[in-house]
């Protein structure tokens, strides 16, 4: 029987919440438990393609937006077009500025919010994980992730401001989930970039549990707030290697734990 891979949408039209270290730091930490990954940057600023070491995207030779573009005008993919495979043992299939160009095309395109469900399933048997790191909106390439998602972790801040973008996100999640991809589920909560020593994070997060927990999971795992999670993206590598014994590293292998329970 073949195995076919779970997709996990990280997701939050919010942007600077942790999406991307998330995606990195998830991603690597299941590859170092011995799972095979895919990582989709699903965003045409490629914040995902730079913190994994590949700093000028623009110069890349195929991303995503080639992919899609060949799925639109019915042009075979090859296996493996686009996929980098990252030193620290995951895949990477990434994106640059003309993901923008493409979304636009999208919106005049039959089945347009399924055309990346369409490249994944041709490439999910050779994955046990493929994560999707979406862009800081709910447009055509967030609806596009959501599509092609069994479920989405929504990682956002310990502030009150973040709370109210989460209606907005789960209100678009549920109708994803009614029009076009029933299967779509939310996977969790995560909170990121919290300081638990202080009254006010520690407040956001019993608002939260008490507004959503009934209904949503919220993961154990907090990340911390840190610099040295922020450095990482510079650095183009993931939190194990930047600062192997710190706190934001110890959260990310916990949270690694609990998706994989």
């Amino acid at each position: 029987m073949s195995k076919t891979a779970k997709i996990t949408a990280i997701c939050n039209q919010k942007g600077g919440v942790g999406k991307t270290v998330t995606t990195v730091n998830l991603g690597i930490g299941l590859a170092r438990e011995g799972k095979k990954v895919l990582l989709v940057d699903v965003d045409p600023q490629g914040s995902l393609t730079a913190s994994l070491g590949y700093q000028q995207p623009d110069q890349l030779e195929e991303t995503l937006a080639d992919v899609l573009g060949f799925i639109i005008t019915d042009k075979p993919v090859s296996p493996g077009m686009g996929i980098i495979h990252q030193a620290e043992g995951v895949d990477l299939l990434p994106a640059n500025i003309e993901l923008s160009g493409l979304e636009v095309t999208l919106v005049n395109t039959m089945s347009r919010e399924t055309i990346l469900r369409e490249y994944l399933n041709s490439v999910r048997e050779q994955y046990d994980v493929i994560l999707l790191d979406c862009c800081p909106s709910l447009g055509m390439l967030t609806i596009n992730a959501l599509a092609a998602a069994d479920e989405v972790v929504i990682p956002m801040q310990a502030h009150y401001l973040s709370i109210k973008g989460l209606e907005q996100l789960i209100h678009t999640i549920s109708k994803v989930k009614l029009k076009i991809n029933p299967c779509l589920d939310i996977a969790g909560i995560l909170i990121t970039m919290a300081d638990m020593r202080t009254n006010y994070s520690r407040e956001i997060v019993e608002l939260l549990r008490s507004a959503y927990g009934s209904g949503v999971r919220i993961f154990d795992s907090i990340i911390p707030l840190s610099i040295r999670a922020a450095e990482t993206s510079a650095e183009g590598r993931s939190i194990y290697l930047h600062d192997p014994a710190g706190k934001v590293s110890a959260a990310y292998a916990a949270l690694t734990r609990e998706v994989l329970a």
